[in-house]
């Protein structure tokens, strides 16, 4: 699955100004993650519409980089997101990063792993959620 990684001044409100843009585009941020680096604020965000988020992004004039990131979508129980570092970690694949969501409709998580081998990951990662949908 694509994210977006966008580089947001770092000010009261940059975040908020982004995000509401999005909105409304009608484009839902189904996950992400912020965080302020070398005096700018990078958000990592999951989306429901990335042709549309491209659109609002570049109409903002922002700084943006699409990316793919492994995702599942795991029941909230104890041990699932455990499950899945682990599974991946034993198949050799590193965890550069994850952040989660909510699945639109739903009671399951939307996590994203940034890893150094996203198809490998995804497959993997897809293999385990059917296991225990």
């Amino acid at each position: 699955m694509k994210e977006f990684t966008v580089t947001i001044e770092d000010k009261p409100g940059a975040l908020g100004k982004c995000f509401l843009a999005l909105a409304e585009r009608g484009v839902n941020i189904l996950a992400f993650q912020s965080f302020v680096e070398e005096g700018e604020s990078l958000a990592r965000l999951l989306v429901d519409d990335p042709a549309g988020a491209m659109a609002v992004l570049g109409g903002l004039r922002m700084i943006f980089e699409e990316t793919e990131v492994a995702v599942v979508r795991l029941t909230h129980k104890p041990g699932q997101l455990g499950r899945a570092a682990f599974l991946l970690g034993e198949n050799k694949i590193n965890i550069d990063y994850s952040y989660c969501g909510l699945e639109p409709g739903s009671t399951r998580a939307l996590v994203a792993f940034g890893v150094d081998n996203t198809t490998k990951a995804a497959s993997l990662l897809d293999g385990m959620a059917s296991e225990v949908a």
